[in-house]
């Protein structure tokens, strides 16, 4: 073989071997093997049967190369895809397989579990816009620039190498036109702010339906909104319209708050006023109900007794008049007799109101009369007093 040839790597010998040379080398040697075989002479040519024996181990030898040739190894989550003469055979699973040598099969092996990503508006970093793919206009009318990411698998080898040119730019093509498609049927605020996986989502089902049409052999796994605000032209405009919007949001978190806090006390007092009102008419009606009774209850004893009934009427009422006074009440029609009244105590005992002590002093008329005076007088007295109570009820 030529690199066991003594020459080699030698000094003075500056280029690589030439092929011709060490091919009739490695052919000599081999006729010379072949001749010691078959009876020839060492020094002669080659005899006819000995150089055709020869040749045949040859083919044998590339023959078996060509043979081994065929041999390929598919790895777990890829597939392989089988041409004969160009034309689609079959798809091989994972494991050690064989085919035709080529010419006559090739193989392509296709991994199905690579996600693959494909990326519109801007090139490996959302600062590196791309302008012609990243504005887009909006149902209302307004310019937005959006940047996104489309991720996909294959799902048919056959689909992505034989009925598409290139089918990771139909992806791409198709990934910008699904998503201006969408934009173009939404508001700029939605898309610029709660709407944005709602987007997403249509557009990745959008893009789905279309690669599916096409035959691409791909699938959607997902789309990433990067980024999406208004050109750099109205940025600032925009920027002070968001302040504002989190203005009015603030404040009516603020409202919502003091609602909260105000509406739970109101309906409280309410629920209050309403029970206390019911308990005010609850003991009205009661009082009510006990004042009738006992008026049925005094009028019964005032059909038995009127003028004892008066009197103990008019006796009641005024213990209940003069119990929150301080006035003392003195009969001067008996005399002038010096009485001893404890001005003091007296007074000392009207200001504990509640107590039985700071009820006024009457004195009656029989303790005002003089001790010297007549029974008969005392009687007739007594008599006028009655009378003059009467009249006045």
């Amino acid at each position: 073989m030529a690199w066991n040839d003594p020459q080699w790597g030698k000094k003075g010998n500056e280029g690589p071997p030439d092929l011709d040379e060490l091919w009739r080398r490695f052919n000599q040697r081999l006729n010379a093997l072949f001749a010691r075989k078959g009876g020839g002479t060492p020094g002669g040519g080659m005899t006819g049967p000995a150089k055709a024996g020869g040749i045949g181990l040859a083919a044998a030898l590339i023959f078996l190369v060509w043979i081994a040739s065929g041999f390929y190894i598919v790895d777990a989550g890829e597939r392989g895809v089988v041409l004969r003469f160009g034309k689609y055979v079959e798809s091989t699973e994972p494991g050690p397989r064989w085919h035709l040598p080529f010419p006559i099969e090739s193989v392509q092996v296709v991994n199905l579990q690579q996600v693959r990503t494909v990326e519109v508006g801007y090139r490996a970093n959302v600062k590196t816009k791309v302008a012609k793919e990243s504005l887009m206009l909006t149902d209302d009318e307004n310019i937005i620039d959006i940047q996104f990411a489309v991720q996909y698998i294959l799902k048919s080898p056959q689909d992505y190498l034989f009925s598409n040119r290139s089918p990771d730019e139909a992806v791409l093509q198709v990934a910008e036109s699904a998503i201006r498609e969408v934009v173009g049927k939404s508001k700029m605020d939605f898309v610029l702010y709660e709407g944005r996986s709602e987007i997403a989502a249509r557009a990745a089902k959008l893009m789905q339906e279309i690669l599916d049409r096409y035959k691409t052999g791909v699938s959607i796994s997902k789309v990433s909104m990067q980024n999406a605000q208004p050109p750099e032209q109205v940025q600032a405009a925009f920027d002070d319209a968001v302040k504002a919007g989190q203005d009015r949001e603030r404040l009516k978190n603020e409202g919502q708050a003091y609602a909260n806090d105000v509406i739970p006390k109101a309906r409280g007092m309410a629920s209050r006023l309403l029970q206390e009102a019911d308990g005010y008419k609850q003991r009205v009606i009661v009082s009510a109900e006990g004042d009738a009774s006992r008026y049925k209850q005094v009028l019964a004893e005032y059909v038995k007794a009127p003028g004892v009934t008066r009197d103990r009427l008019y006796l009641d009422t005024m213990q209940q008049v003069l119990t929150s006074t301080s006035k003392v009440l003195v009969d001067q029609k008996g005399g002038n007799n010096l009485l001893y009244l404890p001005l003091d105590k007296l007074m000392q005992m009207s200001g504990q109101p509640g107590t039985p002590e700071a009820a006024p002093v009457t004195l009656p008329a029989q303790e005002a009369a003089p001790a010297s005076v007549p029974e008969s007088t005392a009687r007739s007295r007594e008599a006028f007093r009655s009378r003059d109570r009467e009249a006045r009820q």
